[in-house]
């Protein structure tokens, strides 16, 4: 594997780690050049609250692990929508319900650079 310091590398893992989980539709996003919050945005599904919430606690676990300082956790008293921010790669982990209803790969994924439909009169 790559060296874990470089994002894709991270990427990898992290994809590697949900699906040892079982985790569901994992689907990673490149945000390089569209946003500078992260470099990668992956988004995953889990069957249940329980599981949701056992891969982010699992994962946080693996990434201090790895060496990565500060990987936080917001969402765990619910675990319908787990966000866990490690850096260079935010992965969001949901419950398919709660993850159709907020459909982030649709709007992560729009081309900006198309300009917007004028308004029908």
């Amino acid at each position: 594997m790559a060296h874990a310091s470089s994002p894709q590398a991270l990427k990898d893992f992290i994809q590697d780690f949900l699906s040892s989980k079982k985790a569901q539709d994992i689907v990673s996003i490149d945000l390089r050049g569209k946003s500078s919050i992260a470099d990668y945005l992956i988004i995953a599904s889990g069957t249940s609250q329980r599981q949701v919430g056992s891969m982010a606690e699992l994962l946080r676990e693996d990434l201090k692990k790895k060496g990565l300082k500060n990987v936080r956790i917001e969402g765990i008293p619910q675990c319908d929508w787990v966000l866990v921010d490690a850096g260079d790669i935010i992965v969001h982990l949901f419950r398919p319900e709660i993850r159709t209803f907020y459909n982030l790969e649709k709007m992560w994924t729009v081309d900006i650079s198309d300009p917007p439909s004028p308004p029908l009169s």
